[in-house]
């Protein structure tokens, strides 16, 4: 009866020394531990440091690449292209001979004959002068209309390279520098389009009316034998300029 009395006052004693340290107990401080702790949160804090460096590096990265792949707000290619056509269009108003090779060969084999055959009448040779004329004069109309078109485009070559220019100094990112010099290109490629335009039909009509000129030759040349061949031009009559 006894034995069983003391066994639950043992292990209740024994569960109150384990319980916690007893009054007046001081806990021991480590510094070395301690330091050791407060090192490894300044790693941890250096880690998260550059982890903070590395995603705004990446993000200014992403906003450099948005910027060079930005297309440029300005565009002149559609003026360029109307450009072009209009200088087209003028060319291929060409009066009379235009510029087709096999046009030029049947009207010089027609209209600019290297020589005339003694049979060649005169009418002919009439109605050939005239048509070599309405052609030197046609081709000089069209040089001139090419011309007023070339300095109509002035204002407008003008008014997109300073357009180009300004874009090209104020450009984002590569895509809209790149995009501002090839359009500098193109503009630079349509006015030699129109100055080549321009000596075109400037050489056309100084083709045709030297090729007038040495066909007028030929013709003057036709003329005057026709003049002198017996039965055909001249012929010889006795006058009597006084009364007898």
């Amino acid at each position: 009866m006894t034995k069983l009395c003391i066994r639950p006052l043992l292990i209740g004693l024994a569960l109150t020394l384990a319980s916690g340290p007893a009054a007046g107990q001081t806990v021991v401080y480590d510094p070395s531990n301690y330091a050791q702790n407060v090192l490894q949160a300044a790693r941890a804090l250096q880690q998260i440091n550059n982890q903070v460096t590395s995603l705004q590096n990446q993000t200014q990265m992403l906003l450099n690449q948005v910027k060079n792949l930005t297309s440029l707000p300005y565009s002149s290619l559609q003026t360029i292209d109307q450009s072009i056509v209009r200088t087209q269009q003028l060319l291929n108003q060409a009066q009379r001979i235009a510029y087709d090779i096999n046009q030029i060969d049947q009207a010089f084999g027609r209209s600019y004959p290297q020589s005339y055959a003694a049979s060649t009448s005169s009418q002919q040779l009439t109605g050939d002068a005239q048509t070599r004329w309405q052609n030197a004069l046609g081709a000089y109309q069209d040089a001139l209309r090419v011309q007023a078109g070339v300095v109509q485009g002035l204002e407008t070559s003008r008014s997109q390279t300073n357009g180009l220019l300004s874009s090209s100094q104020s450009a984002a990112g590569l895509v809209q520098a790149n995009q501002a010099g090839n359009q500098l290109i193109a503009l630079q490629t349509r006015q030699l389009l129109d100055l080549t335009a321009l000596i075109a039909a400037q050489s056309r009509a100084q083709s045709l009316d030297g090729a007038r000129l040495a066909a007028n030759q030929e013709q003057g040349r036709a003329q005057l034998n026709n003049f002198l061949s017996p039965g055909r031009g001249y012929q010889a009559e006795t006058v009597q300029m006084f009364h007898q």
